[in-house]
Parts: C-alpha cells; sequence; structure tokens
C-alpha cells in the first residue's frame, strides 16, 4: 500500500471501525515493528494514492477481516510528528466509524493472530490494547449511550471552484434550516 505524501506531511493511516449493535471488530497483532507487545486494535492501514479516507477504511477493513461496509464518519484524527514508519514525514491517523454488511470474519493471517468482534464494554476494560484503541472505545460507548450526533463528523461532497472538480468536507451535522439558509435574519 502506497502513503500520500507532501513537503510538510500527509502520511495517513486510517481505522476503520465496523460495528454492529454495541460491538466492534478488532484484530489481535502479533507486533513486530518496534518491539511491541501482541494488542487489540482496529484494522486498517495506508491510503492509496488519491483515495478518499472513507474508502480507505473499508478497502482496509475488507482486506484485513473479510468485512463488508459501507463508511459512516469520521470518528477522530491523531496528528504525530516523528513518528518511526513515517518515512521522516509527519503522521495522520484518521478513525472512521463504519456500518457492516456482513459479519462473518476471515481475516488475513499474515498481518494477525485474531480477529473477532468485541463489546465495547469489555474492550474499554482490556489493557492488551493501545491508548487510541482503549480512547476511541470510550467514543464509541459514548456514542451509543448518548447518540453519534454527538461524536460523528460527517461528510458532504461540495463543488470545488475549479469547474468540474469537487471536494469532501467533515464536520458536524448541521441542523436541516442551516443547510437551506439563504441569509441572516
Amino acid at each position: 500500500m502506497a502513503a500520500l505524501f507532501s513537503e510538510s506531511f500527509t502520511f495517513h493511516q486510517i481505522k476503520g471501525i465496523s460495528e454492529k449493535a454495541s460491538l466492534c471488530i478488532l484484530l489481535y497483532l502479533k507486533c513486530l515493528q518496534f518491539k511491541l507487545k501482541n494488542m487489540w486494535k482496529f484494522p486498517g492501514g495506508l491510503s492509496e494514492p488519491g483515495e478518499d479516507i472513507g474508502d480507505t477504511a473499508v478497502r482496509e477493513v475488507f482486506e484485513e477481516t473479510g468485512i463488508k461496509s459501507e463508511f459512516r464518519s469520521l470518528l477522530s484524527i491523531r496528528q504525530q510528528h516523528t513518528h518511526p514508519g513515517a518515512f521522516g514525514k509527519s503522521d495522520m491517523y484518521i478513525i472512521c466509524r463504519l456500518k457492516p454488511y456482513s459479519f462473518t470474519i476471515n481475516f488475513c493471517q499474515r498481518e494477525c493472530l485474531r480477529c473477532e468482534w468485541m463489546d465495547l464494554s469489555d474492550l474499554v476494560k482490556t489493557e492488551n490494547t493501545t491508548p487510541i484503541t482503549s480512547r476511541v472505545a470510550r467514543l464509541l460507548l459514548y456514542g451509543y449511550r448518548e447518540g453519534f450526533d454527538k461524536i460523528d463528523l460527517t461528510v458532504e461532497e461540495l463543488p470545488a471552484v475549479y469547474t468540474g472538480l469537487f471536494y469532501k468536507i467533515y464536520h458536524k451535522e448541521l441542523p436541516d434550516s442551516y443547510k437551506t439558509m439563504t441569509g441572516m435574519d
């Protein structure tokens, strides 16, 4: 998989979380990099050049778990500088929420030891995970209990100023009255 690069930053790692009810899918990795211990993490990987964030999450989750899914929202972005595996660039680690369309796991045995659906309440208590996985589990649990409108960044495609081009903007959902607002009252 290739990374997207610029002079200053962009080494995109996209993590997709396929969720059903209060479960999320996790990979149990045998970590060979950086001498980390074996741990649970969300499936994901690097964006291909020109690939949208949501498309990367859906593709990576399928490649690593066999789960077909659809992009729902962006949950969080972690920015880190001098990341050891980022080829000297700053690293953007983006976590997306996905809706699964299949539930049978057929995981990539080259990349992980186990893959399973785990209850978020159990994941929050698990010690065998990274700080970001633990934090996002708490974020998801909050979303289930209080509503995903409190945590989701949705995506909207808008026309660019250049004819025929479009861009995607990620933001909290606007109320309908503001979506169609033409002027100030």
